[in-house]
């Protein structure tokens, strides 16, 4: 087998016209919001925090593996013919599992900064120094890519012999293991070790990290305190319970219970909608983002009107 076909979303034309005017918004914002968090956040030096270094890589992440999906099915949406060659569909595939592993474990990283932040705050500097969030940051993403490696590797070694029609918009592991004529019995309980692993390790860490957060947010005797506290660590559990929720549901499950139809909704949740939510999550209710924004904005305005005043002169001679 040389290449697969995709299905995609929907055969009308009328809905393939919305679909692609309404993915292609969200493609511009998820690229504007996550490009714009990583800019911002390097040229202000107030957020040059352990936080804000894993929002950067889960930003760069968003940009990654939403771009490894999302051109693809915006041209298919207008292509009579969905194919995609056997070789590009694993290396996406293999794209996109690598940093949506890396992107679980950086939530799980993201709430263990926050408990050291706000539980143990005179060793902060020391536990989360640069160097040990520079070595967590790589083991994500090296915990992702071999996660991935393994999933493919064997993925790509089952025999296709019966249909190359794959009943989704990307190349997917679970319409994929439909389409092989080989006992996939080993491959349906790899993935549900793997993801099993992955997402049970992280909320472990998310859970505990929270929960001893919780109880020192409760000791804090002003009521607005308590709410300051509460609302900063909203944008997080809130981007959590949406990353999570989606994936759990496309993945922890038997492989009898699958429903593509089902699966496809989740999918554009967690390829499409997530990545461009994440930024505005984390900045709508983030005091320093904010000001940092407000910041950059009234430099830039006041470089274009000093650029406006110097060349004002040279125009008028």
């Amino acid at each position: 087998m040389t290449e697969f076909i995709l299905i995609g979303l929907t055969d009308s034309p009328e809905i393939q016209i919305i679909f692609f005017v309404l993915f292609l918004v969200i493609y511009m914002f998820t690229m504007i919001g996550n490009i714009g968090m990583i800019i911002l956040i390097k040229v202000d030096s107030h957020l040059q925090t352990p936080m804000y270094f894993f929002l950067t890589n889960l930003s760069f992440a968003d940009i990654c593996y939403s771009s490894t999906i999302t051109p693809k099915m915006l041209v298919d949406l207008f292509s009579e013919r969905k194919t995609i060659s056997f070789a590009g569909c694993f290396l996406q595939m293999y794209v996109f599992i690598a940093l949506v592993t890396t992107e679980c474990i950086l939530f799980g990283l993201m709430a263990y900064d926050r408990y050291v932040a706000i539980c143990n705050p005179l060793l902060y500097t020391v536990i989360m120094s640069r160097t040990v969030c520079l070595k967590m940051a790589i083991g994500a993403y090296a915990a992702g890519f071999l996660n991935s490696l393994i999933h493919t590797s064997y993925l790509s070694s089952l025999s296709y012999c019966e249909s190359n029609v794959i009943d989704h918009f990307f190349c997917d592991t679970p319409p994929i293991l439909k389409l092989s004529c080989s006992d996939t019995h080993l491959n349906e309980n790899l993935i549900f070790i793997c993801a099993g692993l992955n997402i049970i390790g992280s909320l472990l860490m998310i859970f505990t990290s929270y929960s001893y957060i919780l109880f020192s947010i409760m000791r804090i005797h002003s009521k607005e305190g308590r709410i300051k506290a509460f609302s900063t660590r909203a944008s997080h559990l809130t981007a959590i319970i949406l990353f999570y929720g989606t994936g759990t549901f496309a993945y922890m499950k038997p492989s009898s219970r699958y429903s593509l139809n089902q699966d496809k909704v989740a999918a554009v949740f967690y390829t499409l909608v997530i990545p461009m939510l994440n930024p505005f999550i984390y900045s709508m209710r983030n005091q320093e983002v904010k000001k940092a924004l407000n910041n950059m904005i009234s430099r830039t305005k006041g470089s274009s009107l000093n650029m406006i005043v110097f060349l004002t002169p040279k125009i008028r001679e």
